[in-house]
């Protein structure tokens, strides 16, 4: 009994590492392609990559292309043939400004070498290139607009409705907020999120996020590691948008509408990030909707610093509020794959030097009025992964809500 045992984990050892091979290679190598795939791709290349006005260089030393705001990705949406769009569109939002919600001291720091970033009128973009459309190939399909499809989840416990665990996929630490039945419409959430770089391999990721939702359409801002979108291990700002069957990361698609000079939508944190037990370091994200027009904008750092926007045009029953708000961590393990550590790589016990974690996170009502969580539902699909704490901590003479979220993922069996 002891030989077949030894046997078993002898075999899934060579398969495990057999399955990390594979997966390295298709997130970091080039496959060969045919004429016809080649042709495809380069055609997709010229969609993506637009005439560059200026290019500059971040502090790390990464390129980006200065284009035209008018000439962005997102315009060749066909819904945005005709817009109206340009570069000093200014939201309007009840009393953002007054809420007390975002942090006072994170600012968000220069990126930009000794030349400056982009110039007037102009939106920093990565050129994309051939390897980066072959490796993205590899990605996964988006998070399940609804969960519970596979599972009934409630206070970080797990109702099977299948005959078995399913050890690949999406698990999530995440808080839904708890307010009256009858508070159903949301024009926004924010949350000051702490920035760690949790190890992924191949085809995993690690992320921690805003998600917004009405249906099927989803909106998301966050943190993410994730090799084979990035190709690279740093943690990197991201935003995520699904509306039906469509769905894309940045501005791989077109959509969003980027107004911003100095701030990438693929910004690195790799000099900004929390070290366990030591210093902390954080970023101020929200998603709200313009009251006047309807568009969903991204917002950054304490001064609510305007990024970019979807069109409410391009969105089908986001073209109204929200009916779903969650924060928190989400991972991806591919088969054959372990579950990757979330968050700061260790499970919550409500200490914000140690955890991951969101801080002074808040919705927005149907008003515009930015309104406090005091309640919430914690969930996660594998609460011997990861685990999710909701805290009212006194700092001084300020009382902040945290939720505690993280975990060092579990090995398959």
């Amino acid at each position: 009994m002891i030989e077949v045992r030894m046997h078993q984990k002898i075999v899934r050892q060579i398969l495990l590492v057999l399955c990390l091979f594979l997966s390295y290679n298709g997130v970091q190598g080039r496959k060969k392609l045919s004429e016809l795939e080649d042709m495809e791709l380069e055609k997709r290349l010229k969609l993506l990559n637009k005439p560059a006005v200026k290019t500059v260089k971040t502090k790390s030393g990464e390129s980006y292309d200065c284009v035209d705001f008018y000439k962005q990705h997102a315009f060749d949406h066909p819904l945005l043939k005709d817009h109206n769009f340009h570069p000093q569109m200014k939201p309007t939002f009840t009393e953002i400004k007054q809420n007390s919600y975002g942090s006072t001291t994170n600012r968000l720091p220069s990126i930009w070498s000794k030349d400056g970033g982009c110039p007037s009128g102009t939106v920093p973009i990565k050129r994309i290139t051939k390897d980066d459309l072959i490796r993205q190939r590899n990605m996964p399909p988006p998070e399940p607009a609804n969960f519970d499809d596979e599972f009934v989840v409630s206070n970080n416990n797990i109702e099977q409705k299948g005959s078995y665990y399913p050890f690949y996929g999406y698990k999530r630490a995440i808080a839904i907020p708890q307010y009256d039945p009858n508070f159903t419409k949301f024009s926004g959430a924010g949350m000051a999120t702490s920035l760690y770089n949790p190890h992924v391999e191949g085809q995993q990721h690690s992320a921690c996020r805003i998600k917004i939702q009405n249906g099927s359409d989803i909106l998301q801002v966050g943190w993410r590691v994730d090799p084979t979108l990035y190709g690279d291990n740093n943690t990197r700002l991201y935003i995520h948008y699904q509306t039906g069957e469509k769905h894309c990361f940045n501005t791989l698609c077109p959509g969003f509408v980027h107004v911003r000079t100095d701030i990438p939508l693929d910004l690195s944190f790799e000099d900004n990030l929390s070290q366990r037990g030591g210093s902390t370091r954080e970023v101020d994200l929200y998603i709200y909707r313009d009251t006047g027009i309807g568009n969903w904008w991204l917002l950054l750092g304490p001064e609510y610093t305007q990024v970019g926007f979807w069109p409410h045009d391009i969105l089908n029953e986001l073209k109204g509020f929200a009916k779903n708000v969650d924060w928190g961590g989400v991972i991806y393990n591919p088969p054959g794959l372990p579950e990757p550590p979330m968050g700061s790589s260790f499970f919550p016990f409500g200490n914000n030097r140690l955890d991951a974690y969101c801080r002074n996170i808040a919705v927005s009502n149907e008003g515009g009025d930015s309104v406090g969580v005091y309640s919430i539902v914690a969930l996660t699909e594998n609460k011997f992964a990861y685990g999710i704490q909701f805290e009212e901590l006194t700092e001084g003479s300020n009382t902040f809500t945290y939720v505690f979220y993280g975990g060092p993922g579990i090995s398959n069996p």
